[in-house]
């Protein structure tokens, strides 16, 4: 007989997405045979599956269409379409990243080794052995159950090796109806070949344990009955293998239906859209170095500006140094030493000026943002307090080790006459150099130096490095804070120093006080005009809101006067906590809001007794000071924005959010609506933005879901495309995110809800595929500039960064990148 019906081929007429292929017929005798699943074998051979159930075992497609199977009997095959594909996507376990077998199971095997007892695995180290983590453990204990039960074989006291390895090949078999059956028996416990209700609701609990969806395991119960109004209109109360089936290929084919229409747009950059200069490697690496300056023109130029000042500086004092008298005595030590202290006065004096951010977010709004790379004024900052390690080091050395040591060992006579009016015609012996005044300062502020230094290192900021009691306060943040402090004493020393030399009389000579006044005046006034004002900056609170995720946000009443830019930053002071310490935090609210808000993330001391002073009745003082600028405010200068934001990173990138959301709402008047209208052809803003938003937590989404529902509302052109990834669900093919992927399918084509973030922005699962997303934007924005800004760990700059001049590199988009830290 034919291994397909002619009422199969009629029924598959119509399907696009299948294909039939018609191998050969052969003509066998007509009798009842009991259908066997078959699992491949190291050898190739295929050993017979313990009968179960002949209902249970025949696959799907079989049992619809009324088809028996044989065993050996070639039949006609189906190309694998999209629903096929995202069967075969459904796996048990996670991808290797060899991708070859042999190595997948010898990390199993090894697993087996420390995990076994007497040469049997138990139930509970199962999910470890293959590699699942402590959250999948019931998983995969239902998934053990489910393969014991398959292969009918006893477990007492656990499984063999040989065993293990029979599971596997199961969990990694190639075939689609063999790993759907798997699936479909884990969800069906007692092996009737049907799936009531409770055994729906218990495997979603199962999967949302699995993914730490602590909300969508809460309501289990109504996404199961949701599962089962889909798939049994006819109230039977239990579906089947085959309708379960039928769910995973409606929601593949829906899947692969968009990706076709968005497949024109999407494809991948070809050798014919990548520019001639770019082909040969000679041009390709002119063309990067064109691309890099280009890129960073502004940081070389003003680099390069300062590294030719302090060269000048150090050459003038230099050569100064060699034609005075000294040198007849210290030699070139005493030159270098000079030189190297010229270098340091200005670098003193400049180090200040990037942390004057009052005057450098003013300096942002005028011609000069287009010159100097603002954003960059902390990696300036340590790039001077870099220089002023090496002039301060320098310095001391050649004073310490050859210019104090030349003079005490110089003859008597020679020293008289040469160095004898600078010392007060008294030759005097090292300790004598050593307890001078240029002497005691310069010890003192190269102790403060080396301290305030090393304090503000990544690994003492950022608690990185553990030290022991009692030394464990001096790593962290404020210990960071108040040891930069003590380099106003530093500050102090300096020009006492500079006062008191040795072989200087004339005060117009002791330059150093010049190099300082301006400087330190101007950030000494934006520090005074902070404490003056400080009466200024209070704000009353309007709303306090503690979310999960150790979220608190805090929506403030705004100042008169307060007035700011998508993207910037405020200073919050609580007075009960702390008298001095300030904290920068991210404006979430619009310019066009009536209020100022700010999410806060509880991470350190600060940050949690915030938290734990709002959860009482009465809420504590608040300060503010600010806006100051960040990378972020400049949005409006490109047409197209993409925005990344790791976990509490959204935050600055809400305000533009809100922003463009502004200029999307209808307004109420049509007069208002002219007036709004005009002023928007006048002021230039975004056509287009992606927002790429990356958390680990579920709740996280309850952060800013009004503003998520507002855009869903409100931006009926598409203006703003937002796509949420939550990492703690595992990938789409994963079998302990399947029937997740199916209830969100289900519940966003009836309610217009997604499951997991609760609101009609749909979420998607683990972690973006970035050179795609680069890719897309690049074939779909084309000759465009394209202004990337992102906000999140340090992890992920890099290669943000990389992708950007890749594929400003090899396409006609050009991808600026812009960053910010925390």
């Amino acid at each position: 007989m034919v291994s397909m019906n002619m009422s199969d081929m009629a029924a598959t007429g119509d399907d696009s997405s299948s294909k039939w292929i018609l191998e050969r017929i052969e003509i066998d005798q007509l009798v009842d045979v009991p259908m066997e699943n078959n699992v491949l074998e190291n050898n190739n051979t295929l050993k017979p599956l313990k009968q179960t159930s002949l209902k249970r075992s025949t696959s799907s497609a079989r049992k619809r269409n009324g088809v028996q199977g044989y065993n050996n009997v070639p039949r006609m095959e189906r190309m694998p379409s999209g629903a096929t594909r995202g069967l075969k996507s459904l796996r048990f376990l996670d991808r290797t990243t060899t991708g070859k077998e042999a190595d997948a199971w010898k990390s199993i095997e090894k697993r087996f080794n420390q995990h076994a007892v007497d040469g049997r695995l138990s139930r509970d180290k199962f999910g470890t052995c293959i590699g699942m983590g402590a959250e999948s453990k019931d998983f995969a204990g239902e998934l053990y159950d489910a393969l014991v039960r398959r292969r009918q074989i006893s477990t007492t006291n656990g499984i063999t090796r040989e065993e293990l390895r029979m599971f596997w090949e199961d969990m990694t078999n190639q075939d689609i109806d063999s790993r759907l059956q798997i699936f479909f028996d884990m969800c069906d416990k007692n092996g009737d070949g049907k799936l009531s209700e409770d055994e729906v609701k218990e495997v979603i609990v199962l999967s949302a344990s699995a993914n730490k969806l602590a909300n969508l395991k809460k309501q289990a119960a109504i996404y199961a009955t949701l599962i089962m109004e889909e798939l049994d209109p006819d109230h039977q109360g239990y579906i089947e293998m085959w309708q379960l089936e039928t769910l995973l290929r409606d929601m593949v084919s829906s899947e692969d239906g968009n990706s076709n229409k968005l497949s024109k747009r999407t494809q991948t950059l070809t050798r014919a859209m990548i520019p001639r200069r770019y082909r040969t490697p000679v041009s390709k690496f002119l063309s990067e170095t064109v691309e890099l300056i280009h890129e960073n023109w502004k940081r070389i130029w003003i680099v390069t500006l300062w590294l030719t000042i302090n060269l000048i500086l150090y050459l003038w004092k230099f050569n100064q140094y060699k034609q005075k008298r000294a040198f007849e005595v210290m030699g070139y030590c005493v030159c270098i030493a000079k030189g190297a202290a010229e270098t340091l006065k200005f670098n003193m004096a400049l180090i200040l000026l990037p942390v004057c951010r009052k005057t450098l977010t003013k300096l942002r709004s005028t011609f000069l943002n287009s010159l100097i790379p603002f954003d960059d004024n902390i990696n300036f900052h340590k790039l001077f307090a870099l220089a002023i390690a090496i002039g301060t080091f320098v310095h001391a050395i050649m004073h310490v080790s050859c210019d104090f040591t030349r003079m005490i060992s110089c003859p008597q006579e020679k020293f008289m006459t040469i160095l004898g009016s600078d010392f007060n015609y008294k030759k005097p012996t090292y300790m004598d150099l050593m307890e001078s005044t240029p002497g005691v300062t310069g010890i003192l502020m190269v102790t403060i130096m080396a301290f305030s230094f090393t304090l503000a290192t990544h690994s003492f900021r950022r608690n990185v490095i553990k030290l022991p009691w009692p030394l464990h306060h001096l790593a962290g943040f404020n210990s960071f804070w108040y040891a930069h402090h003590l380099l106003v004493l530093g500050y102090i020393l300096l020009v006492i120093h500079g006062y008191f030399l040795f072989l200087t009389k004339d005060w117009q000579e002791k330059t150093t006080w010049m190099y300082l006044v301006v400087p330190v005046l101007l950030y000494a006034s934006e520090r005074a005009s902070i404490l003056i004002n400080e009466s200024n900056h209070h704000v009353n609170i309007i709303k306090a809101i503690i979310y999960t995720g150790n979220v608190l946000a805090l929506y403030m009443s705004k100042p008169p006067g307060f007035k700011y830019k998508s993207g910037m930053y405020l200073f919050v002071k609580c007075p009960d906590i702390s008298s001095f310490e300030w904290h920068p935090f991210s404006i979430t609210s619009a310019p066009g809001d009536d209020y100022l808000s700010v999410h806060i993330r509880t991470l350190g001391d600060w940050t949690t007794e915030l938290k734990n002073r709002f959860a009482q009745v009465i809420y504590p003082r608040i300060l503010i000071k600010g806006p100051y600028g960040a990378p972020a405010q400049d949005y409006k200068k490109y047409d197209i924005l993409l925005l990344i934001g790791l976990g509490i990173g959204a935050t600055p990138f809400i305000s533009i959010l809100k922003d463009l959301l502004n200029h999307i709402k209808p307004t109420e008047l049509e007069a208002d609506s002219i007036q709004d209208h005009s002023s928007r052809v006048n002021k230039k803003c975004p056509e287009r933005a992606y927002f790429y938003w990356v958390t680990r937590e579920q709740g996280s989404f309850d952060w800013f879901k009004g503003v998520m529902d507002d855009i869903a509302e409100h931006d009926h052109n598409n203006v703003i495309e937002m796509h949420n990834y939550l990492t703690s669900v595992y990938e789409e093919g994963d079998a302990r995110s399947a029937l997740i992927a199916m209830v969100q399918q289900l519940q966003h084509a009836k309610n217009g809800v997604d499951v997991v973030s609760e609101s009609r922005i749909r979420t998607h699962f683990a972690r973006p595929n970035w050179k795609k997303v680069f890719s897309d934007l690049a074939n779909t924005h084309q000759s465009s500039v394209i202004g990337v800004f992102y906000c999140g760990s340090t992890l992920l700059s890099k290669p943000l960064k990389k992708l950007c001049q890749e594929f400003s590199l090899n396409s006609t988009t050009r991808f600026h990148f812009h960053k910010e830290n925390f």
